[in-house]
């Protein structure tokens, strides 16, 4: 049987938020997003709350850093709601979205490595006539694509070319040709245009090739640290599961 929410030590609202940096605003809020479970009140109709509540607000918190505020508050939800196989499936989701994001790392990886040795086995794109970039005709024919490719890649903000003044055509200068070589890399390993626009995004706030050495070092950091937050998360919920007994979960 499920214990009762209200047994035990009564708490108070600021006794709940003063041990993690909260408000007591910010419990009520919690309480009123199914977050935590539905206080008692006292025949003055204060709110009054028990360890398990502070289990599953510390739950809530450890599973945050690694799931996110909305999904670590849906799963909250889904457990209160006696719902945990709904809690199990949003996690399971979070779990293989951190797949993914490793999957696509290690492509840009790929991508970033067959785009030097590509890059170091023959030139660059002869411009035609242009002393300052190339037309499209000649990148796509480098790239081994059809030049409607490029203008398709153009409308998903993959390249950036610019138009010559005098004859309107376009002209894709070093960088376009980076991000075009990245993004053929990323399209021949099945990535959609969207993701391989934010992958190029990324090159582009670095500055280009060299500065994302580290950038990527920082995403390995942080798809770790999500990782390892996730298995807090998990230990923090497990701990607030078996508080609510077998019913509750």
């Amino acid at each position: 049987m499920q214990r009762n929410p209200q047994s035990g030590d009564r708490l108070r609202p600021v006794d709940l938020a003063r041990g993690h940096g909260l408000s007591t605003q910010a419990i009520r809020n919690y309480e009123e997003a199914g977050i935590l479970p539905a206080a008692g009140r006292t025949p003055h109709g204060y709110r009054t709350y028990t360890s398990l509540h502070a289990g599953a607000l510390r739950a809530f918190l450890a599973l945050v850093p690694g799931h996110g505020h909305q999904r670590a508050a849906s799963i909250m939800r889904a457990v209160n709601q006696g719902a945990a196989d709904e809690a199990f499936r949003l996690i399971d989701e979070s779990h293989a979205q951190l797949l993914d994001d490793r999957r696509t790392l290690r492509a840009v990886e790929k991508a970033l490595r067959d785009l030097e040795t590509t890059t170091a086995s023959g030139p660059e794109p002869a411009a035609v006539p242009s002393t300052d970039g190339t037309f499209i005709g000649p990148l796509a024919g480098k790239l081994g694509i059809r030049p409607a490719t490029l203008r398709k890649w153009e409308r998903a903000g993959l390249v950036r070319p610019r138009r010559d003044p005098q004859t309107g055509y376009r002209v894709y200068d070093e960088a376009d040709v980076r991000d075009a070589r990245l993004a053929h890399q990323l399209r021949r390993g099945g990535y959609p245009l969207e993701q391989i626009a934010l992958l190029i995004a990324r090159v582009r706030a670095a500055g280009g090739l060299e500065p994302l050495e580290a950038a990527l070092r920082d995403w390995h950091g942080r798809l770790s640290a999500r990782g390892r937050a996730m298995l807090t998360g998990a230990a923090e919920l497990e701990a607030y599961l078996r508080e609510r007994g077998p019913s509750g979960a």
